[in-house]
């Protein structure tokens, strides 16, 4: 999706079109980020989501290649090895808060894009791919982030390793095998601390690598846009710079400004104390909690009480845990309306927020202790989340009433300012 000028760009400076010419590097990046990509005109800034996903990235592997050059992954000293670099490396402490909170907002973000991808449709045809790819790229975070929460060997550390990966014992036959596979071992120990720091050093860069096949694949059909209408010509769109460079600048200062406030201000406020207690087999915390963004799928991991069916519950809090994710992989196949955006969905735009309010509810259950009332409300938020993509999405999807569609993206933004397209503007 290019304009018809961009296949016969040449750049104006003799340094860059020998370059050109020997690694067609500009016109790549004049047709992926310049003037040659051209995107809908009616962007808003929900859509600033994705480069500051990649900004968070970026801070997350910088950050984390110098404290790799200070930790020391060996049961007897990984926790004084972070000692060590908050209290005795220039900047130390600022690096690795910094590295902290960045996977907090990294995933931020990456929650606000895959609701902004539900809310706008993004994940219908021609755009499967794209989505699946972010579905992938959610999955390596999780599993990233997971691998790093376990390297400062504190308290929580160790018994969130020990609580999670006690979960794949609930598999049969395989679950013990892949467990102490996982760990090295039969509990969380030097290997499994050698295994977790070599991930979560490696998984970033397959992250960057799958970013670049989800934007590769984002440039075939072009960008979904909030009215879900298809580009129906030059008019519709504009190029992505200036346009939206200039407006994605504008929400990585605001990013940077709010990542500061926290950094410098309330660099703890998303961690556990306990954490800064070092990691003791012998002394289990009194309540053992994952970092908040791993709080949903704990909730719905916890949710099953009682055996069914001969199955364990601790088996049927796995495969829920599992299936809420994968459930997303299939979304574009069981959402089968024609419509894209709930901006035209009255009643998918209602389910919607509904979701909303039942993710927050589970989040909050997932950080709640494992007692009454929290169990029964965390059953019922569980039950309803796959009632959502199972049940209610289908169901709206076939028998919604939905509202007009403007003729064209040019028609939409027009008439949001009061205007009416031009006499034989294509629709």
């Amino acid at each position: 999706m290019s304009f018809p000028w961009a296949e016969n760009y040449a750049p104006k400076h003799p340094l860059t079109r020998w370059i050109d010419e020997k690694l067609p590097v500009p016109r790549l990046v004049y047709n992926a980020v310049g003037a040659g990509y051209p995107v809908p005109r009616n962007l808003n800034y929900m859509w600033n989501f994705g480069v500051l996903a990649g900004a968070a990235l970026g801070i997350q592997i910088l950050t984390g290649i110098i404290l790799a050059m200070h930790y020391a992954a060996n049961g007897l000293v990984a926790f004084e090895s972070v000692e060590h670099i908050m209290r005795d490396v220039n900047s130390g402490w600022l690096i690795r808060y910094a590295h902290m909170n960045g996977a907090s907002f990294f995933f931020i973000v990456v929650y606000l894009h895959i609701f902004r991808g539900l809310y706008y449709g993004s994940y219908k045809a021609p755009r499967e791919m794209v989505w699946l790819l972010g579905v992938v790229i959610f999955l390596l975070m999780m599993a990233t982030a997971f691998m790093g929460y376990v390297l400062p060997w504190g308290q929580m550390s160790f018994w969130g390793a020990q609580v999670i990966t006690g979960f794949f014992s609930a598999i049969p036959v395989v679950g013990e095998p892949v467990r102490q596979w996982l760990l090295g071992g039969f509990a969380p120990d030097n290997a499994a601390l050698n295994r977790f720091f070599s991930l979560h050093y490696l998984l970033p860069f397959v992250i960057a690598g799958v970013i670049i096949l989800h934007i590769w694949a984002l440039h075939i059909p072009g960008s979904n846009n909030p009215t879900g209408v298809d580009v129906k010509g030059p008019q519709d769109t504009v190029p992505f710079h200036p346009y939206y460079t200039a407006k994605d600048g504008f929400g990585l200062g605001v990013f940077l400004v709010c990542f500061s406030l926290l950094l410098f201000f309330a660099p703890n406020a998303l961690g556990h104390p306990d954490n800064y207690i070092a990691a003791n087999p012998l002394s289990t915390p009194a309540h053992i909690v994952p970092e908040w963004y791993f709080w949903p799928f704990y909730a719905i991991l916890r949710a099953f009480t009682v055996n069914w069916f001969w199955v364990p519950a601790k088996l049927w809090g796995v495969i829920a845990m599992f299936g809420a994710i994968a459930l997303l992989f299939f979304l574009p196949w069981i959402d089968k309306s024609p419509i894209r955006s709930a901006k035209y969905r009255p009643a998918y735009r209602i389910a919607f927020w509904v979701l909303m309010l039942d993710v927050l509810v589970l989040g909050w259950i997932g950080r709640s202790p494992a007692e009454e009332p929290y169990v029964r409300i965390g059953q019922f938020a569980a039950a309803y989340y796959f009632a959502h993509f199972l049940i209610i999405v289908p169901l709206i999807a076939r028998f919604e009433k939905t509202l007009p569609l403007p003729n064209s993206i040019t028609e939409a933004v027009l008439a949001k300012h009061g205007e009416v397209a031009p006499v034989g503007t294509p629709a």
